[in-house]
């Protein structure tokens, strides 16, 4: 694996004005990316989205100074999704997409998630090159003064979006008569995902719809469903919606206001694809952390469950090299490369609409797809330093997975975005993997002081 210091599993993210993300820093990415992706004589653009985050207003001026000195014109968006910045990249024939956005974290974290032309994040390969001049200077590959880039806002660039989401939506279908919970996070996709809705026809409860710089993903969102829940139970709504900050991710909540994983969510689009003759591949992919029950449910079925390390990124390369078009991981990340390069929350759940509308049945009848396995998933935030090093953590490790032998799993990783280690068991005894868990992240706390 190529070692890299400013990207991790989602681009670069950190603290907002502190390194790597300051001003400074960003500056150089834009310069080192332009650097990387000027190629040729035509004119090159890159376009830039963000979400709601206060340090956006820092970050987007670096950046575009940054494209702009190396001659690439800059397309500003403002707050969009972070799968509308990648289709709108390859529909504009850009040379390069940005997207300013720490996801599901708070507003004090921002990130910055690249990609190429073809509207797919950038390779391993390609991050480091960049990396590799952010660090060595590029001043010397500067634009002479008559060949810098411009910048420019584009207008409607919302219903341009708004439409694409739109089309994926069975035509012979209407969300009339559907009350729907829509919870935007306060954040990128609080405009056009209610919109998104309305326009198929849905009577729309938006919830996180006023973003005031500070509140994205707070007490929100799909790492924060418990309101979204009790909403839909209040107006007796047909279905929420929880999208992150991004709108990448995608969790539902039936009717009854019980929440519906990823897992669940691939299997109902997997068996409906399946039937339908639409299933490319002869399966899904998704990550080490998926349930068990969502495997076992697939191979009755004849379908097979790749399993990729954590991180839609590595879930969408896996579908591209082997052909499948439906992969996704357990927070939300649902990847439809019919539609989409990258995770699209909105269109994940036009998909999951579709088959209530169809089948005329409650969303708690149709979203509980398969039983799963218990499974029990902890983090241990650390300060600094390598918390999986230690011997009595390493020992700690063994005498978990040597109880779980045979009859369950452990997957421990350090987060690609922030600094947590998250600690995964499951299996058929749920005191044993509660047990397991709880030892693992003890030993974990001690060993980080």
């Amino acid at each position: 694996m190529i070692k890299r210091r400013l990207f991790g599993t989602d681009g670069i993210r950190g603290t907002a004005n502190r390194e790597p993300m300051t001003a400074e820093t960003a500056l150089k990415v834009g310069m080192a990316a332009g650097l990387h992706f000027r190629r040729g004589n035509h004119r090159h653009r890159v376009l830039i989205g963000k979400d709601t985050r206060l340090s956006g207003y820092m970050l987007e001026p670096a950046l575009t100074a940054g494209f702009i000195s190396m001659g690439m014109d800059v397309i500003i968006v403002g707050p969009m999704p972070t799968p509308a910045v990648a289709m709108l990249t390859r529909s504009m024939r850009c040379d390069l997409g940005v997207m300013l956005s720490a996801s599901h974290n708070q507003f004090e974290d921002n990130g910055i998630k690249l990609f190429g032309p073809d509207g797919y994040k950038l390779s391993d390969e390609v991050e480091a090159s960049i990396e590799h001049h952010v660090a060595n200077g590029i001043s010397s590959q500067l634009a002479a003064p008559g060949k810098l880039g411009r910048a420019r806002r584009l207008e409607d660039v919302q219903g341009r979006y708004t439409e694409f989401v739109k089309q994926t939506f069975p035509k012979r279908l209407t969300l009339s008569g559907m009350r729907i919970v829509l919870d935007c996070a306060n954040g990128a996709a609080y405009k056009v995902a209610p919109e998104v809705l309305w326009g198929l026809g849905a009577e729309v409860i938006p919830i996180g719809v006023s973003p005031d710089g500070y509140n994205i993903n707070r007490e929100c969102g799909s790492t924060a469903t418990e309101v979204m829940c009790s909403t839909v139970r209040q107006y007796r709504a047909d279905l929420g919606i929880a999208l992150d900050g991004d709108a990448d991710r995608v969790l539902i909540a039936d009717e009854t206001g019980t929440l519906v994983d990823g897992d669940q969510l691939m299997a109902l689009v997997a068996c409906h694809w399946h039937r339908h003759n639409q299933l490319a591949g002869g399966g899904v992919v998704a990550t080490v952390m998926s349930n068990l029950g969502l495997e076992r449910h697939l191979q009755s079925l004849g379908l097979n469950l790749a399993r990729t390390r954590v991180g839609d990124r590595y879930v969408l390369e896996h579908m591209r090299e082997h052909g499948l078009n439906l992969g996704g991981e357990q927070s939300g990340h649902i990847i439809l490369s019919d539609y989409t390069t990258t995770g699209d929350g909105l269109i994940a759940a036009l998909q999951v609409l579709a088959v209530i509308v169809e089948t005329a049945r409650p969303a708690s009848e149709v979203c509980r797809v398969f039983e799963p396995l218990p499974q029990v998933l902890r983090n241990v935030r650390y300060e600094s330093g390598e918390p999986l090093s230690s011997d009595p953590v390493k020992e700690a490790i063994t005498t978990a997975e040597t109880r779980l032998h045979n009859v369950g799993r452990l997957v421990i990783r350090p987060s690609g975005t922030e600094p947590v280690v998250r600690v995964m068991a499951e299996g058929e005894d749920p005191d044993l993997i509660d047990t397991v868990v709880n030892d693992v992240c003890g030993a974990i706390r001690r060993a980080v002081g």
